[in-house]
């Protein structure tokens, strides 16, 4: 019995104590935002927008009013520093700006290397940004790919594609992966980075689930398949501890939208002065795969 009156007095308490946390978004302050990448073989592409209100509507008028125009954005590869040009690409809706090398000055152009460091510079409204990052040494790699029948459908149109991969031993090897499904763009995977915590040394096999468009509904019966007689191209990158971690609280941050029990984070950016976003180098390898019918 006292007990019981105990374990009551023990709960009042703890109810008592309770405080209340109102958090507030910053609706007014509008900041840099950056998308930057450079790959082995390629090109930088930096893609500057600003910020929105938290409680924002989101339209295509937004969006296409948050690019960043005329700003003067620098990389350097410690060697070479090369000014990038804006260009424009058309979408439904609008167009897509991005920042990327510039042909009338190929004597500073470059592409990307593997270990090698990269510096970007951002000058905007007065204020400069810098973001520094590495392009790895292609050390963890695919091996090879191949489709799996998804039991117990065995009449089943869908497959599940499977890769092997090498780690080499050490831990500290992150990757992020994308694929390609016949003729769409690369797109990463719901859960697209991981580390090597628990494979380090190792050569194992997993699964490699489809690629997903964030700006569409969420599948959810047939997240992460391909069909049969897809052709099918996996992506498969080397990155820093900084870009893995960037982009494990970012898709963390985005699958947490609307969902009242989860925890809150924070999101990891490699930008200074304040700017969200980041500067991901990727040490990429490419497989293709043509599935059988």
């Amino acid at each position: 019995m006292f007990k019981r009156y105990n374990i009551l007095i023990l709960f009042i308490f703890l109810v008592s104590c309770e405080k209340d946390i109102n958090l507030v978004p910053d609706a007014t302050t509008q900041k840099l935002v950056v998308d930057a990448e450079i790959e082995n073989g390629l090109a930088p592409t930096v893609i500057l927008t600003q910020s929105t209100g938290y409680y924002a509507n989101l339209d295509s008028s937004v969006l296409n009013n948050s690019f960043i125009h005329n700003v003067q954005l620098t990389i350097s590869n410690g060697n070479k520093t090369h000014l990038l040009k804006e260009y424009k690409v058309p979408v439904k809706g609008g167009f897509v700006y991005y920042y990327s090398n510039d042909p009338a000055s190929p004597s500073t152009a470059f592409l990307g290397e593997l270990g090698k460091q990269y510096t970007l510079k951002v000058n905007y409204n007065n204020s400069n940004y810098t973001a520094i990052t590495q392009i790895p040494d292609l050390v963890k790699k695919m091996d090879s790919l191949w489709s799996l029948p998804i039991y117990p459908i065995a009449d089943s149109q869908q497959v599940k594609l499977m890769t092997r991969v090498s780690d080499p031993p050490g831990l500290g090897n992150y990757i992020r992966y994308f694929t390609k499904q016949n003729r769409e763009t690369f797109l990463p995977g719901q859960n697209s980075v991981f580390d090597d915590q628990v494979v380090d040394g190792k050569t194992y096999n997993v699964q490699v689930d489809r690629g997903v468009n964030r700006n569409l509904p969420r599948e959810r019966d047939n997240y992460g398949f391909f069909l049969k007689g897809d052709t099918v191209s996996v992506k498969f990158c080397n990155i820093t501890k900084a870009g893995y971690d960037f982009w494990r609280t970012w898709e963390f941050a985005f699958s947490s939208v609307g969902n009242p029990f989860s925890s809150p984070g924070k999101v990891l950016g490699n930008i200074d002065n304040g700017a969200l976003g980041a500067f991901t180098g990727y040490a990429a390898q490419y497989k293709t795969l043509i599935i059988p019918k």
